[in-house]
């Protein structure tokens, strides 16, 4: 594979983490979430990966874990820290508080959209973004003289995942859609523009899983051809492409699962379809910027602003870069704004593969 790459510098702002390669590992795509949905953008040109997750999709189901004993020995647990009897108290409370059964149900994926472009392995001018002063994720490069752009949100307004194809030569659009899941994920195609992928989440200690999810990707064409198998779709000679990504589950609250998964992906895909992309995204960084805009943060520029991201980090115990600083400072910003609807953890995003999440043990604070 022959690829080249340019350090274009951020066209907007210097609010931008931006890179000359695709993410190679989890860690290196970037993260967008609107407080209920997350996903991870590779900006792969030959395969675009973008990882999603919602919110309440835990393996398992709700459950009592509480330890039936620790009402009885918490008037004992007491007297001995009263007494300095440290070590006791500690073992009577690990015998008679702590849980007997599981800790907690870990966090799922709901899955990955993925995006097949022949031919693009060979790509030139390589550049990727998350612009945090946006909420946007760009994606740019060029193949045979012609040059493609990704553009990705979880939206605040409309609360789906949009993702954006443009080119700039008309017909260049050609691609195979698909959504998978490492867990368990029945992928089929309603007509012949939406893919749909439903499931349970896992059984875990013992724990049936119980939460349903359904995914829904509809994909609108402007030029171009549609065609479609049982579990994906081809857009063939496209001038331009909207995918718009919804997910739903059956999750009410902590011992409710009466939700209907089905309806409610549907419900927020209908919402997201009566306008036009620029309106969308409109919509959407005016919610977002609503928060980030309260706060600017200013610490001096050097040349480092023209080198990517992650040569800056890499450079920055070495040289001056007060501006690495400051963004930072504000990329803590975006972070918790796009999990603050209310705030989940991790941003809502997880790598994928097989559940190894980390249970939870905080309390969220919106």
């Amino acid at each position: 594979m022959m690829v080249g790459s340019c350090n274009r510098e951020p066209n907007r702002s210097d609010l931008k983490l931006w890179y000359a390669e695709p993410a190679a590992q989890w860690e290196e795509a970037l993260p967008l979430g609107n407080g209920r949905l997350g996903a991870m953008v590779f900006g792969n040109p030959a395969i675009e990966l973008i990882q999603l997750n919602e919110n309440t999709i835990w393996a398992g189901s709700p459950n009592r874990n509480d330890n039936p004993d620790a009402l009885e020995a918490l008037p004992l647990i007491r007297q001995l820290i009263f007494e300095g009897k440290y070590i006791e108290a500690q073992d009577l409370t690990n015998e008679k508080v702590i849980s007997k059964k599981s800790h907690g149900m870990p966090y799922q994926t709901a899955g990955n959209l993925r995006l097949s472009f022949e031919g693009h392995a060979d790509y030139v001018d390589f550049y990727r973004d998350l612009d945090i002063e946006r909420a946007v994720a760009t994606t740019r490069y060029m193949v045979d003289e012609v040059t493609f752009t990704r553009e990705v949100f979880s939206s605040f307004s409309d609360d789906v995942i949009v993702v954006r194809l443009t080119a700039d030569e008309s017909n260049a659009i050609s691609f195979t859609a698909t959504l998978d899941r490492s867990e368990s994920g029945d992928v089929s195609v309603v007509g012949h523009d939406l893919l749909q992928m439903k499931g349970v989440t896992s059984n875990f200690e013992g724990v049936e899983g119980q939460v349903e999810f359904t995914v829904l990707g509809k994909i609108l064409n402007d030029g171009g051809e549609l065609s479609a198998t049982n579990h994906e779709i081809s857009v063939e000679g496209a001038h331009r492409v909207t995918i718009f990504v919804s997910i739903g589950t059956n999750f009410v609250n902590y011992k409710d699962l009466s939700a209907n998964a089905d309806e409610r992906a549907e419900n927020y895909l209908a919402k997201a379809l009566g306008s036009d992309y620029n309106d969308r995204q409109e919509a959407h960084t005016a919610f977002y910027q609503n928060y980030f805009n309260r706060v600017s943060l200013d610490l001096g520029q050097t040349d480092s602003i023209h080198h990517p991201t992650d040569v800056r980090i890499a450079q920055f115990s070495q040289g001056n870069d007060p501006s690495l600083a400051a963004l930072y400072f504000q990329f803590g910003r975006y972070l918790l704004i796009s999990s603050s609807q209310p705030a989940p953890r991790q941003l809502i995003c997880r790598e994928y593969g097989p559940i190894s999440f980390i249970r939870p043990g905080t309390v969220n604070i919106p």
